[in-house]
């Protein structure tokens, strides 16, 4: 059966992340824990609570400048998430342009509206000025569904809100356990490494 969607990963796939980063730039704010509570997958406290859609990006902002102690403006803590962010290869984004004429392609990430609404979704997000939505058919993110990867329902949400086939879609994740759960409802798979150019690997699989 042949591929007709491609549903790819955020961060540490089109952007190049790095979690030690995104830790300083939040311990810099007064988040003394952050090594503990910040993940390269999934959060944890009130940094899952906004990922899974729990409290918006007013009330984090609110509960960390209790957690620190200080009053914490959007922009401190909008500089803090972007900590992670390493690079937005252009050529990733240009490349996914490419195969919107070929095949339906979705986004399901694990993210926040802070790091949504005031960077992705903005001109602010690449070069070339446009936001992360001018790249996809749809974003599937975790805050707006309420439910983060590798949680089977924020799969079963996606697959029925597109009447997307799981066998004819490929899956490109950088996380392990969320690969796993791709593949248990029958997603075809490829998990790159954080920052590698993967355009021939995934046009090798495409051309099966």
């Amino acid at each position: 059966m042949g591929i007709k969607n491609i549903v790819f990963d955020l961060g540490g796939v089109i952007i190049d992340l790095d979690r030690e980063k995104a830790v300083r730039h939040f311990e810099q704010i007064g988040v003394t824990d952050a090594e503990a509570l910040i993940d390269a997958y999934e959060q944890k406290g009130i940094f899952l609570e906004v990922e899974d859609g729990r409290i918006d990006a007013e009330e984090f902002r609110r509960k960390l400048s209790v957690h620190t102690g200080k009053q914490l403006s959007l922009e401190d803590v909008t500089n803090a998430w972007l900590g992670f962010v390493v690079d937005v290869p252009q050529y990733k984004l240009d490349y996914i342009l490419s195969l919107r004429k070929m095949y339906k392609v979705y986004l399901l990430s694990n993210t926040n509206p802070i790091l949504q609404l005031q960077w992705a979704q903005t001109p602010r997000f690449t070069a070339a000025g446009r936001p992360l939505n001018d790249y996809f058919d749809k974003l599937y993110t975790s805050y707006e569904i309420g439910v983060t990867k590798p949680d089977r329902r924020i799969f079963e949400y996606m697959i029925a809100d597109s009447g997307m086939i799981p066998a004819e879609t490929l899956f490109v994740d950088d996380g392990k356990s969320n690969i796993e759960v791709g593949k248990s409802f029958g997603f075809q798979t490829y998990m790159p490494v954080n920052g590698e150019d993967w355009r021939k690997p995934i046009d090798a699989i495409l051309e099966k």
